[in-house]
Order: structure tokens, then sequence, then C-alpha cells
């Protein structure tokens, strides 16, 4: 049941990160006007606003002028619902599960803004740190687990710093805004413990320096060509959720021996 409940959440978060991804970067309002068609500027139907089902329905076009609808806006749907309900199956109903799903959906959100603008706005990210400290901290106080508070402040901080080190020593390999992300990925990982902290981590630059690999040998990017890395970042910590603790204590086993 929670994972279907976390599913249907998913489904009609995203249609509001669809929102959020167009106009955060603009500097516009995420509340108002209401969802309109980008062609012929028509204010949606509520009919036409249901997530998935309406592009399906419509075939991909705008009711009033047939103007083509991009196919993000429900592969985010559908992404969303996706993160949920994987999150719901990975941690059950408990106090932790609202502030991953926060991450979830402001992870695919920032992750979507990267891919399009080459930055992650402070508008975003900056408020992350307050919700997920509340978030967090209210789990591991409702769960008497204030070992777990600890390391949520301490992860985020070392992983801040880690990402401020890099961009000082280096500042043409990333921006500042990755390392304000850092912070906020840091506190998730930290609740799952150090071995996902440092997995979660090291993920990110992998991810990223094969995918940047992959495009410098197609011919589709060069040395100097930026590559937004905040989707490793983000991609990495939504792997090291399911796995960071299982391949944290393989690798350990392995230097055990």
């Amino acid at each position: 049941m929670v994972i279907v409940l976390a599913s249907l959440l998913g489904l009609f978060v995203g249609s509001f990160l669809n929102v959020v991804i167009h106009r955060v970067p603009n500097g516009e309002s995420v509340v108002r006007p209401r969802s309109r068609c980008p062609g012929c500027g028509t204010q949606l139907a509520e009919y036409d606003n249901i997530p998935v089902i309406s592009w399906l329905v419509l075939r991909g076009k705008c009711r009033t002028c047939h103007a083509p609808i991009s196919a993000r806006y429900p592969i985010v749907e559908a992404l969303t619902a996706a993160v949920f309900g994987l999150f719901a199956a990975h941690f059950g109903w408990v106090w932790v599960l609202p502030a991953f799903l926060y991450l979830g959906a402001v992870g695919i959100a920032l992750a979507a803004i990267d891919i399009d603008t080459k930055r992650l706005p402070d508008r975003i990210v900056l408020p992350s740190y307050g919700v997920a400290a509340v978030l967090l901290g209210a789990a591991a106080a409702l769960d008497h687990d204030w070992h777990a508070a600890a390391r949520v402040a301490a992860s985020g901080v070392a992983l801040w710093a880690f990402y401020l080190v890099l961009v000082l020593v280096y500042p043409k390999g990333m921006g500042w805004g990755d390392v304000k992300l850092a912070g906020v990925l840091g506190m998730y990982l930290g609740w799952l413990g150090w071995g996902s902290l440092v997995v979660g981590g090291f993920l990110g630059f992998l991810l990223g320096g094969v995918v940047g690999a992959a495009l410098m040998l197609s011919g589709r990017a060069g040395r100097k060509t930026k590559i937004p890395y905040g989707p490793y970042m983000i991609a990495g910590t939504f792997l090291a959720v399911f796995w960071g603790q299982h391949i944290s204590s393989w690798y350990t086993g392995i230097l055990g021996h």
C-alpha cells in the first residue's frame, strides 16, 4: 500500500516539478499563473493536466492549437512516480521516508534544470538544507537515534568541504552550485551511514567520468565542453540509497582479506 500511495503521489509531484523545471530558471513564480500551452498561451483545463494520462490522450499535442507538447512532461511525471515507489519499497512506512521522497523530488528537478541551463539554482538548493535538517532531524528524534542526527550534520559538512577544496584547487572542474548541492546530498548519505557517504560520493565521480569519456569518444564533447555534473551527483546518491552499504561492506570485506 505504501508503494502504491507513494507512486501516485509521485505522479502529481512530478506534474508540479515540470512547472518548477520550466519556471525557476527564469525567475518566475511556480504558483501563478496556472499552467498554459507554450504555443498559444491557452490555460490548461483540469482534465488536460492529469499526469501522464492527459499527454497520452492528447497524443502529445495542445487541444487548442495542436502545438507539440514535449515528451519530457510525462517522462518527469513517470520518473518521479518510479523514484517515489522505489524509495517507499526500500524504506517502508518509516519516519524518514518523507525526507527521502523530498530528496527524490528535488533531485529530479535539479538534474533536469542543470541539464537545461548548466545551473543549480540557489532558489531550490539552499532551502533544501533547512528541509533536510527538519525532516531528517524529526525522523532521528522520533526514532530516538541521535547518532544518526549527528552523522547527518557531520556528513553534510564533510561532503561540502570536500567539494569546496576541489573547486578551489581546480575551479574549471565544477561550479559553486555543485559545492552547495554536495552539502545537501551529504546529509542524506550520512543518514544511511558512513559507507554510503563514501560510496555515494564516489559514484557521482564515476558516473560523470564514464559519461564524459563516452561523449568525448563519440565526438559529442571536447575537453573544454562544459558538462553538467549535478545529475551525476544526484544519480550517485540515489544509487547509494539502495546499494551504498552493500558496496561498502563488500569492499571492506575484500580489504579484510
